[in-house]
């Protein structure tokens, strides 16, 4: 019996990783460039009837503040505070969507709520049904600070996601008690 070639392993491994892929696209800014690790960037609210589209900060939700959540700001001409994005587990130059990032405000004063990290977290011991809050205060590599961009419909449009669910789906209501 003739033995596989290194030809055929590697068709077959190109094959596998194709299908493993599959879906995944670079994820990019407004701009139509890639989003790197590292770098500044706004997240924004998509303008709709009912969204005028302001960016998101963190901000006091509950007594007592801190940690703050993470709410959008009620003026679609205020961009929000500074993210940047991270990989939890590898090192890459570009994002793909569907894959695990942690999210982190990087402002550039931070006075309040300093003894929380600035990483993002879903916190999980939420009341909300439908879904929970996102706050700072996360921590590298927790289920619970592990985010997924998501293709949405526009162009250089994305969603963000994690494994409670959808991000922004509900309104937020401020300083919920």
């Amino acid at each position: 019996m003739k033995e596989p070639s290194m030809a055929t392993f590697l068709i077959a491994f190109l094959l596998a990783a194709a299908v493993f892929a599959h879906g995944k696209e670079v994820v990019k800014d407004t701009n139509g460039n890639p989003v790197k690790p590292g770098a500044k960037y706004f997240i924004q609210a998509v303008e709709t009837e009912s969204n005028m589209g302001g960016g998101l900060i963190p901000n006091a939700i509950k007594y007592p503040t801190c940690p703050f959540g993470i709410i959008q700001t009620r003026f679609p001409y205020q961009p929000g505070t500074p993210v940047n994005f991270e990989y939890p587990f590898i090192d890459r130059d570009s994002f793909e969507t569907s894959s695990d990032i942690h999210i982190r405000f990087r402002p550039e004063m931070w006075v309040f709520c300093t003894e929380f990290s600035k990483l993002w977290a879903v916190d999980v011991s939420s009341s909300a049904a439908k879904e929970p809050v996102i706050i700072i205060g996360g921590e590298l590599r927790r289920p619970d600070s592990v985010f997924k961009v998501e293709k949405a419909t526009r162009a250089h449009t994305y969603k963000l996601t994690t494994s409670y669910g959808t991000v922004g789906t509900v309104p937020a209501a401020f300083f919920d008690v």
